[in-house]
């Protein structure tokens, strides 16, 4: 069994003390243990903003963009072995598996593509020169610099890979070092992804630390300087915010969070259109795809109220072609959830959904896993339940099921009415609507925006090009508001903010136009 150490303070430590141990979640054989017990991770915090922080910011943006590009390419060249692990920590197919490194190794690979053409600056100009008198002698500028600070990046552990990948893009590039801390029961892809960097000499000493386990006391370290980024449970978000430390030193903190995502099918789809056939391959792979284990998975799905029939037992008969079971078998099509606790949170939910609903396919009963022990694994069936009063029910918009669970709901076929029943779920990452009209997108366009992140279209003119609702692009925003977390990652340029100050300078237009060139940068 693997022992998973940690990479701080310039060297890799195992703590002491009992282990958690990570298991295989298609069979629960046990495949590595880590422990944080015993470690300084007040000197981590230390090291990073005395040496992380300065090696970075000697760096201009190209620089650190050849930086990224490097991490990028380390890290694919160890493509299979990643793949491998992810298939037994994460009990992914291989797609699940590429879903989530290729994701990391992509983002960071746009990233350097970003920073590029930031060329050999250390300063990033926001937005145009301002005139401050009458002759044009004095002016003033915005101006976007590192802070002087860590970034604390803790992951869920749905994505190892990506989760890292994001993140560290837009922290590194923006010239703060970072620490990341996986969710420990899917760490073993984050742990192999630092140990070949590690391996392969291209980090900036102190530029990115890695706490394998338990966070201990790291968070109490934290500062105004300093920012944690936090992907995980909306609980979890809550008691990270309003910790005394981070409360007191203004410590800045995002949270991506819970998200009850919500698929819309317009009135009048021919159920025999390529449209009608993106929106069920659409909703299906999100369903099933890492086990529906996706912040961006749809967990509700509104039809017009007379197509109901059609579209749930068209949903139906394309989830049961899905085989469960343990991903190392080549016949199965989904794998099981990651852990015990999200077994048992899972059936709970089910339990819960199913009081106010109809179960239509799956349900919360034990299943055993194709080319699995029999009775080992965390299965879960793709299950479907209808619901016949959108309004009426509660738990459906209150409660996300982490799992291959979603819900189907009618209502009127117009953009008022389902912007209205979205908004129930008080706000989330994304929504996605499949329809023709113009003037009915143009109504969810506008509805939908206050309430959901992003807003993905699904039309005829999009259906052999579109990646589907739940893949998070790198040039474009990721985050939601309110239950979601109301947070921002990504976004081009524009992720690096998280990441920065802004400062406002007055001088000579001169000396301005000298120091930060003539344009601020692209989102």
């Amino acid at each position: 069994m693997i022992t998973l150490k940690s990479f701080v303070n310039g060297r890799w430590q195992e703590g002491s003390g009992e282990p958690s141990v990570l298991v295989n979640p298609s069979t629960e054989e046990p495949i590595a243990e880590t422990s944080t017990e015993g470690l300084d991770l007040a000197a981590a915090v230390r090291y990073a903003r005395e040496v992380g922080g300065p090696a970075l910011r000697a760096l201009t943006l190209g620089d650190r963009a050849a930086l990224l590009k490097a991490i990028s390419k380390a890290l694919g060249e160890h493509r299979d072995e990643l793949l491998d692990m992810a298939k037994r920590n994460g009990g992914n197919t291989k797609g699940d598996a590429k879903f989530d490194v290729d994701g990391a190794t992509g983002t960071l690979a746009a990233y350097a593509h970003f920073g590029k053409g930031l060329g050999d600056a250390r300063l990033m100009p926001d937005g145009d020169s301002v005139p401050l008198s009458r002759d044009g002698d004095w002016a003033g500028r915005h101006v976007l610099v590192p802070k002087e600070g860590v970034a604390v990046l803790v992951n869920a552990f749905n994505f190892p890979g990506w989760g890292f990948g994001e993140k560290a893009a837009c922290a590194l590039l923006a010239g703060m070092p970072v620490i990341v801390k996986p969710a420990t029961s899917t760490a073993l892809v984050t742990w192999r992804m630092i140990q070949i960097l590690d391996e392969a000499g291209v980090l900036p000493e102190g530029s990115v630390q890695l706490v394998c386990g338990a966070p201990g006391d790291l968070l109490s370290h934290l500062g105004e300087q300093d920012v944690l980024a936090f992907t995980g449970s909306a609980d979890t978000g809550l008691h990270l915010r309003s910790m005394p430390e981070i409360l007191e030193r203004n410590v800045t903190v995002n949270v991506e969070a819970d998200s009850l995502n919500s698929a819309v099918l317009a009135p009048g789809v021919d159920p025999d259109s390529d449209l009608y056939g993106l929106f069920l391959k659409d909703v299906v792979r999100e369903i099933t795809q890492k086990a529906g284990q996706k912040c961006t998975a749809v967990r509700r799905i509104f039809v017009p109220a007379d197509q109901v029939e059609r579209v749930a037992a068209d949903l139906v008969a394309r989830l049961e072609e899905v085989v469960v079971g343990n991903t190392a078998d080549p016949s199965v099509t989904m794998g099981p959830v990651t852990s015990a606790r999200q077994l048992r949170d899972n059936r709970q939910g089910i339990d819960a959904l199913a009081a106010e609903g109809t179960v239509l396919l799956g349900g919360s009963e034990p299943v055993d896993g194709v080319g699995a022990p029999e009775g080992k694994g965390y299965y879960v069936r793709p299950t479907l339940v209808r619901f016949d009063d959108a309004r009426a029910a509660t738990v459906v918009h209150q409660r996300e099921v982490f799992g291959p669970v979603s819900s189907i709901l009618p209502y009127d076929g117009t953009p008022e009415d389902a912007a209205e029943l979205v908004a129930l779920g008080r706000g989330s990452l994304v929504a996605s609507a499949y329809g023709d009209d113009p003037e009915w997108l143009e109504g969810v366009v506008t509805r939908f925006a206050q309430w959901n992140g992003r807003i993905y279209l699904g039309s005829s003119g999009v259906a052999g090009a579109a990646l589907g609702s739940g893949m998070v692009i790198p040039a474009l925003m990721h985050g939601g508001p309110g239950r979601a977390g109301n947070g921002s990652e990504l976004g081009g340029l524009s992720g690096l903010r998280l990441y920065q100050r802004r400062s406002a300078i007055q001088g000579d237009p001169a000396l301005l136009e000298r120091m930060l060139g003539g344009r601020g940068p692209t989102s």
